[in-house]
């Protein structure tokens, strides 16, 4: 049923860069701290840089869990699900880092992502991540559920932002430059958007 792949090629890749949404999993060192799972949407937003590694703009949001974990352990689990057409789960378990905007390799990874406004997302990071373990299973239990658009929700409300404005925004949301377990999170004040 299952089966361990070496590289993210092929089919694998196409299937990837197919969906429009996965999940990523991330969890402190803590025993007891707070386990963080998060849906990823809006295509065009993930890449796959080579094959064995994984990339996804970082919007704005309400905290930085992910963030936060990353930077304390590195440790994170994609997740893609075949919600139309024949059954598939992939998984790229693996190590993650948050790029931040004023790091030298921001201009090279967001060129990744050309149908993207990031202008419009309020962008903060570009987590990378490099597979150590890549999987695939069969998601027979997995439901057909069928994909009508992006919502343009997100683009609408943060479009309007400016870096300051934004650095603002994530100053008065309790879980942004710490997480809920108090680890580091997103480093505020935001560096300013670098030019095109």
């Amino acid at each position: 049923m299952g089966k361990t792949h070496e590289r993210i090629e092929g089919r694998l890749r196409a299937f990837i860069e197919d969906q429009p949404i996965f999940f990523t999993a991330t969890a402190p060192l803590a025993g007891d701290g707070t386990i963080n799972l998060s849906p990823k949407g809006l295509r065009g937003s993930w890449a796959v840089l080579d094959e064995r590694t994984v990339a996804y703009l970082d919007f704005a949001g309400s905290n930085a869990e992910t963030i936060a974990h990353l930077r304390e352990n590195g440790r994170i689990t994609l997740m893609w699900c075949a919600f139309q057409g024949p059954p598939n789960i992939v998984r790229v378990h693996g190590r993650g880092e948050p790029v931040f905007r004023d790091d030298p390799r921001w201009p090279h990874l967001v060129g990744h992502f050309p149908d993207i406004d990031t202008g419009r997302h309020g962008l903060r990071a570009i987590i990378v991540v490099r597979a150590d373990v890549i999987r695939d299973t069969c998601g027979y239990a997995v439901p057909f559920m069928t994909y009508d658009a992006d919502r343009d929700l997100h683009g609408k409300r943060f479009a309007r932002e400016d870096d300051a404005s934004l650095s603002g925004y994530f100053a008065g949301k309790e879980h942004v430059a710490r997480s809920i377990d108090g680890l580091p999170g997103l480093p505020l004040p935001l560096p300013p958007t670098p030019a095109r």
